[in-house]
């Protein structure tokens, strides 16, 4: 309940990260995701598929239902804050962790508070209608509005003695401080409990700013240690070779000190944004304490694995303590679809035409950019690992859910559907839009960026027996990134070669979201590629529209330097 200013209103208004700050009030009406979407020197918003692109939020009271896409959104914030650039209030009327995680990191770690707030959907629009805003004193005030915010407090959790020795600094600094921010953001997610964790994946590890290093050295000089099986996704150098190249000499070194100080914690150097193509990878309800979007999803779905989509710094804390608030799709309920995709698939779809698969995620986001949805129609169709990887990766563009099920291909797929659940159709006007929307970029083609998420053994041989005796195009090149022990089997097996010989780079430990210049060649205006994922981030990444095929688009582009001309048949209506 609000009332008019000079009475305060009683409600669940909450804040979980404190301070006193004002701004004018800046709204966007659908989720916005950081990482690709937000330029951490300036605040500017730079997802040109977002309806505010071009705002920026920089000193704004920033109002968003809830956050979208990359858990390295945390990250973005904390640079934003170092840099005096973020947003004045955060607030939410929805469940959000991956911004409200990177606002304590910048309070706690950092004490450079960045207020977080989430309201009862009433009054988070009515905040919403108003031009300016101050917080006080926990006190939120507008000219004629006043809502007062309850305090975070997690005194009620259900704690082991092994957590509370934590709490106590028993085990260091470094594990106190991962058990407070755990405890906090579990009174975030509604829970009181705490549970085991039996493996981390690190994604924070890209030099896409100073924070990332910033953070990380701070935690290894604290005497942080991992205390599960920990991996470390893709860095922003080939971490072996990089000073054989042309990358300046202060950003490798930065960007090895930052893979360095994650290995030095004790987590394993695997760099690859893919770890379920590792041959251990996490089995069917093995609970886990994952980042990176795509493989959070990839292991939720395809899996049947058990992860939150944890923001960055996050999986650091939970890898440290081994223990995860238990909220979520932790639990069954939590995994339940709340939206039906019903698709008909064109019969003249080719079946190894595997673009329809990241458009079909990309879709999938865009009609469920909160909630797990279940996609019905396509349980005739046979996709492959890569196939479902690339939907995963798109979906997790769109959409801020760290899951969905494909009925027919995905083991939980046979969940029951939430009574409430609404049911869309999708038809082939979504494709074509889709399409449209992610092929903004030149028809001439200097680069075919491929391995977003990385490209798995099979894609790359593939790729290889596409090209046969064919080069790639004097002008344009061909990039593939992958995880170095896929690398290592390229290598063993003959395609490494091969693809060299046709002209093709394979590139291990960095992934196309953690390319810059001059890795992306800086004369390259042409971006051709396969996923969807990086067409989404592409030019708020590098600058640059990218256009989107399949693997055999991708391959006709390098050997002859142009893109498809139009889309394919089976995306245009009969």
């Amino acid at each position: 309940m609000t009332e008019r200013a000079g009475r305060t209103s009683k409600s669940s208004n909450r804040i979980y990260a404190e301070g006193n700050a004002s701004g004018n009030i800046l709204v966007c009406n659908e989720g916005l995701s950081f990482w690709g979407g937000v330029d951490p020197d300036t605040g500017n918003i730079i997802d040109v598929h977002h309806t505010n692109y071009g705002d920026c939020v920089a000193g704004k009271v920033l109002m968003m239902p809830t956050s979208r896409g990359s858990c390295s959104g945390s990250g973005v914030l904390l640079q934003l804050s170092l840099n005096a650039k973020a947003p004045a209030i955060l607030v939410f009327k929805e469940h959000e962790e991956v911004l409200t995680l990177g606002a304590l990191v910048s309070d706690r770690v950092f004490y450079r508070p960045i207020p977080t707030i989430r309201m009862s959907a009433n009054d988070y629009d009515k905040l919403a209608g108003a031009k300016r805003a101050t917080l006080k004193d926990n006190l939120i005030s507008t000219k004629e509005l006043k809502f007062q915010l309850l305090t975070t407090q997690f005194g009620t959790l259900n704690l082991s003695d092994f957590d509370k020795a934590m709490l106590k600094g028993k085990s260091g600094p470094a594990a106190q401080m991962a058990m407070e921010i755990i405890c906090l953001m579990a009174t975030v997610g509604n829970t009181t409990d705490l549970i085991d964790i039996s493996r981390g994946h690190i994604d924070g590890c890209i030099l896409a700013h100073s924070a990332n290093l910033i953070f990380a050295e701070k935690l290894a000089d604290l005497g942080a240690e991992v205390s599960i099986p920990t991996t470390i996704n893709a860095i922003s150098v080939d971490r072996e070779n990089w000073e054989n190249t042309n990358i300046p000499k202060d950003f490798g070194a930065r960007a090895s000190r930052l893979a360095d100080a994650y290995v030095q914690m004790g987590a394993k150097p695997t760099f690859t944004c893919a770890p379920y193509l590792l041959d251990d990878a996490p089995n069917f309800g093995e609970r886990i304490g994952w980042s990176e979007s795509n493989a959070v999803i990839f292991a939720n779905t395809v899996l049947g694995a058990r992860t939150p989509k944890h923001p960055d710094y996050f999986d650091l804390f939970i890898a440290i303590t081994g223990r995860a608030p238990n909220n979520g799709v932790y639990r069954t309920e939590g995994r339940v679809a709340k939206i039906v995709l019903q698709v008909s698939p064109p019969k003249s779809l080719c079946e190894n035409d595997e673009l329809f698969w990241p458009l079909m995620g990309w879709i999938s986001g865009k009609f469920a950019p909160e909630s797990i949805p279940q996609i019905n129609g396509l349980e005739h169709l046979r996709p492959t690992q890569d196939d479902l990887k690339s939907l995963c990766a798109a979906f997790g563009t769109t959409s801020g859910a760290p899951m969905l099920h494909i009925a027919g291909h995905t083991p939980e797929s046979d969940m029951a559907v939430a009574e409430n659940a609404r049911y869309i159709t999708i038809n082939r006007s979504d494709f074509l839009n889709a399409w449209k929307e992610l092929n903004r970029g030149e028809m001439s083609i200097d680069l075919v960026a491929v391995g977003s998420p990385h490209s798995s053994l099979k894609e790359v041989k593939r790729i290889a027996y596409l090209f046969g005796n064919k080069k790639c195009n004097s002008s344009t090149q061909m990039i593939i990134t992958m995880g170095r022990d896929s690398l290592h089997k390229a290598i063993k097996e003959g395609v490494a070669d091969q693809l060299a010989n046709a002209g093709v780079r394979l590139i291990p430990d960095l992934c196309w979201c953690s390319i810059s210049e001059p890795i992306f060649p800086p004369e390259a205006k042409g971006l051709f590629t396969n996923s969807g994922k990086y067409a989404h981030y592409s030019h708020g990444l590098s600058g640059r529209h990218a256009r989107i095929g399949s693997l055999s688009d991708c391959v006709k582009a390098a050997t002859t330097g142009k893109a498809p001309v139009g889309p394919p048949s089976w995306v245009l209506p009969d």
